[in-house]
């Protein structure tokens, strides 16, 4: 077969990768891809993710068999009813699904209607009236964004003076467009983090193993949020009759209520979950892959990925042969100086080799190729995993193995897994 993957981040190359090992693949392209994802598919530079039309045409002139659509934006403009529409098999949910993470308002309303634990909230479309509501609730409090905004569309407010500057930044300065023309208010709930993310063919839904991802850009949990700057799995605080409280009261209940609002979700589920000392509760819905715990769990499946996404799809899960080993991963996000804020670009990296010589597998997130030199592309750069028997062993195998990489100005976390024990 012959696959295209819609995306160009690591968790774009871990799905690549894993695509890769599939004896039913042929041929893999991605679509614009990056210069690690280069290295194992032909990618597609000048058709942006958010390009349907691109794709579309894209996809009919290299007559590929299946694409895989994994960023969020294009699964909220409606690309996989693009493709199937045209008659091409596509992995991920189709736009009314995607709602459940490009709408905040929708999932905290679908939560709330169908019983599923999650905060306390309110919807605010007038900024006034929601600074009003944060000065009679106090803080701490969380403001969010309604809309998709790269994975920063959160803030976890410790005084009102920050909840005030967060609703002016999304409500009147637009920093994310129409994104933050509604802001959803809610308790800021206790507890530890834990990302659970699940195949789901809308009827039979498949968790893999839980992850942790870390969001801070700096040691500590501190500094703004990010994208991700390093994940580990499978989650010490996920036992067997954990995940099965969560598949009671939260999976199986979600599925249930999308099916009641007429949607079937087909694809990946990523359930961010808060352990509270109530039970576990949802912090929020994406509608596909996270990164980069993506990068930590598809190096523990050892079964073929391409037929778990085909299982998706067809709705044949319930009989699909989807299997994780034993062992655990973590994964270290190595970013350029800056990040998430200001940063440059065009900084030459070396030591890839080297660090895959250590038993890493280095994913690409943001690089190319200029003049036949490897150079920085984005904000987060390099995602450093490494499998080992235990969670203190991969990461310290991963600390170890990113040893020889340099560009200017990278950054990383030092304390992944700290709070865990795990080093």
């Amino acid at each position: 077969m012959k696959v295209l993957i819609v995306g160009g981040g690591g968790r774009e190359h871990a799905i690549a990768w894993k695509l890769n090992q599939s004896p039913k693949v042929d041929e893999l392209l991605c679509a614009p891809g990056n210069a690690g994802i280069g290295q194992i598919a032909r990618c597609f530079p000048e058709v942006k993710a958010t390009d349907l039309d691109g794709m579309l045409d894209l996809a009919r002139r290299e007559k590929v068999d299946f694409v895989v659509v994994a960023p969020d934006d294009p699964l909220a403009l409606g690309m996989v009813d693009r493709l199937e529409a045209a008659g091409i098999p596509a992995f991920g949910p189709v736009a009314a699904a995607a709602q459940l993470e490009a709408s905040k308002v929708f999932s905290k309303g679908l939560m709330k209607k169908y019983n599923i634990p999650t905060a306390k909230y309110q919807v605010f479309t007038d900024a006034q009236a929601a600074m009003d509501y944060v000065r009679q609730q106090g803080a701490p409090i969380v403001v969010k964004a309604d809309g998709l905004a790269l994975g920063k569309g959160v803030v976890v407010a410790q005084s009102v003076e920050e909840a005030e500057q967060a609703i002016k930044s999304m409500m009147l300065d637009k920093v994310f467009k129409e994104s933050g023309s509604r802001v959803v208010i809610e308790e800021c709930m206790v507890g530890r983090e834990v990302t659970c993310l699940c195949f789901t063919d809308g009827n039979t839904i498949l968790p893999m193993p839980a992850s942790q991802d870390h969001k801070r850009a700096f040691d500590g949990d501190l500094g703004p949020n990010t994208g991700g700057m390093g994940a580990f799995a499978p989650s010490p605080l996920m036992s067997p009759e954990l995940m099965e409280t969560v598949r009671k009261t939260i999976l199986e209940p979600t599925l249930a209520a999308l099916k009641g609002e007429g949607i079937c979700f087909k694809g990946v589920l990523y359930v961010g979950l808060m352990l509270t000392e109530a039970g576990p509760k949802v912090v929020e819905y994406n509608a596909r892959f996270g990164d980069p715990e993506t990068q930590v769990v598809l190096p523990l499946m050892e079964s073929d990925l391409l037929e778990a996404f085909m299982a998706c799809r067809e709705g044949t899960l319930d009989r699909a042969d989807v299997r994780f080993g034993s062992g655990a991963a973590a994964c270290v996000v190595l970013a350029s100086g800056g990040y998430p804020v200001k940063y440059e670009t065009g900084k030459p990296i070396t030591g890839i080799e080297q660090a895959e010589e250590n038993g890493a597998i280095v994913f690409h997130a943001g690089t190319k190729m200029e003049n036949g030199q490897l150079v920085t592309a984005g904000g987060r750069v390099l995602n450093v995993s490494c499998v080992a028997d235990t969670l203190p062993q991969a990461v310290q195998a991963a600390y170890a193995a990113l040893k020889p990489i340099r560009f200017e100005g990278m950054h990383f976390r030092t304390d992944i897994g700290n709070k865990d024990g795990l080093k």
